[in-house]
């Protein structure tokens, strides 16, 4: 953080799963019950893991995000790797477990209404978030603190194009727009190419197709422990 002054208003992007309330862990619980179902007589998980992430990348591409994408791949991935005959009760099951996703709460992570109060009496907050519209849209409400933000954004696909036009469409001075996110791929390093500042939080159980190595010669790179560290820069 040497040498980074941030502007006293500022324009802070926001990212929402895992940043602000949890979601991979969800996802990894549903895998988990996927992975005991199908019950494979001799690959490990991490190895059906591998798998099962080549078909997701192969299947975002064309589908995009989201729980009930992400149910689907299983079924997929079911399908290939099952050791007995596939019947609809088993394809129906696999699919229940991205419904247990949708079902989960919204839990905040620690810290995260209070800051948002506070930081929102200092600067614009905007909530930036990719994957199925309608599926992030209802998390936002059920989350409580859509009210903090001044604008909601929800994306397919969190690349530099899309900061780019974030920025434009709300003329943003980048000079001034800090990106707050969990993930390298898609709230750090792409924010830091199209010149916004950005501030990284980890969280332990980011997704594993998010990670990435990050941007550390980018000026304008702060990383942060919590979420409430937040109030001691902005």
């Amino acid at each position: 953080m040497d040498g980074i002054t941030p502007q006293a208003r500022s324009h802070l992007i926001i990212d929402a799963d895992d940043t602000l309330w949890e979601n991979n862990i969800y996802f990894e619980d549903a895998f988990a019950a996927f992975l005991e179902f199908l019950d494979h007589s001799h690959l490990p998980p991490a190895q059906i893991r591998a798998i099962f992430d080549e078909m997701e990348l192969a299947n975002i591409r064309v589908n995009g995000y989201g729980a009930a994408n992400f149910a689907r791949n299983m079924t997929q991935c079911y399908r290939h790797l099952v050791e007995r005959e596939v019947k609809e009760s088993d394809i129906a099951h696999v699919l229940s477990l991205g419904q247990r996703i949708l079902d989960a709460p919204i839990e905040l992570l620690p810290g995260v209404g209070d800051t948002l109060a506070e930081l929102a009496t200092r600067h614009e907050l905007t909530l930036f978030t990719k994957g199925d519209l309608e599926e992030q849209r209802l998390k936002v409400e059920r989350s409580g603190v859509a009210h903090h933000f001044t604008h909601l954004g929800i994306v397919r696909e969190k690349n530099a194009p899309a900061y780019r036009q974030l920025v434009g469409e709300r003329e943003m001075d980048p000079a001034k727009a800090w990106m707050i996110g969990n993930s390298p791929k898609s709230d750090i390093n792409p924010a830091l190419e199209c010149g916004l500042g950005a501030v990284f939080i980890p969280h332990e159980r980011t997704w594993s197709l998010e990670q990435q190595e990050l941007r550390r010669e980018a000026p304008r790179l702060i990383v942060l422990e919590r979420f409430p560290d937040l109030c001691r820069i902005f």
